[in-house]
Formats: structure tokens, sequence, C-alpha cells
């Protein structure tokens, strides 16, 4: 079973959920906000992407942090802590299936070719 992570307020997320639905792809839905997210997890999918492609520097979340805290980002241990205490800071959707990230963020074509 496909789980997607990712908070539901979020027009990305809602793109990107609409897409699975008319697909008829079956997935779990990992609220961020309200189950939160592991050190384990996140350095898991680190390992498979890179930490930097974790963090949404495009999103307000990240773009209301001090620069100060913005330029401290700089190791992987740093973007785990960050992306912990603000889940909203992670990028999103995230849809892993047994352990494996399928895609990051929502884009069609990337869907078509990894979800189908």
């Amino acid at each position: 079973m496909k789980t997607v992570y990712a908070i539901p307020n979020c027009n990305t997320v809602k793109k990107a959920l609409d897409w699975l639905k008319e697909n008829k792809i079956a997935y779990e839905f990992h609220d961020y906000k309200k189950k939160g997210i592991t050190a384990n997890q996140l350095t898991a999918w680190s390992k498979q992407v890179g930490w930097e492609a974790l963090i949404n520097k495009k999103g307000t979340t990240w773009r209301q942090l001090p620069k100060e805290q913005q330029a401290a980002i700089t190791s992987q241990k740093a973007a785990i802590a960050l992306m912990m205490e603000k889940t909203s800071i992670i990028r999103r959707p995230l849809i892993e299936e047994e352990g494996k990230i399928l895609v990051l963020g929502f884009d069609e074509t990337e869907y078509k070719n990894a979800l189908k």
C-alpha cells in the first residue's frame, strides 16, 4: 500500500490526491500535523533523495524562518531537527511504498511513470 505523507490543506497535496483518486490508486494518508514524523523516517528518506530535496525552500514556512536559521541548515542532522520541529517545511507530498520513495512533490508526468 502506498502512503502519502503530507498536510491536508496544501494545494499541491490536493492536486496529488485528486490525481490518485482519478487514477484509482489506493493509498493511506499520513498527516504530518497530526502524526508527526520520526528522525529514523527522515534519515531513511535522506539516504534516498538527500536531505536538501526534502526541505521545501519555496514554501511559506521556510521563507518565514530568520535568515540566520536558514543559513544554519547545512547538514542532515540540522535539517532533520528542523523538519521534526516544523513538519510543514517538508516538501510534499511524499509518496512511499515499502520504505521506498516513489515520488516527491507533484508532477503529473512523473506520477504517470512512477505510480501506474
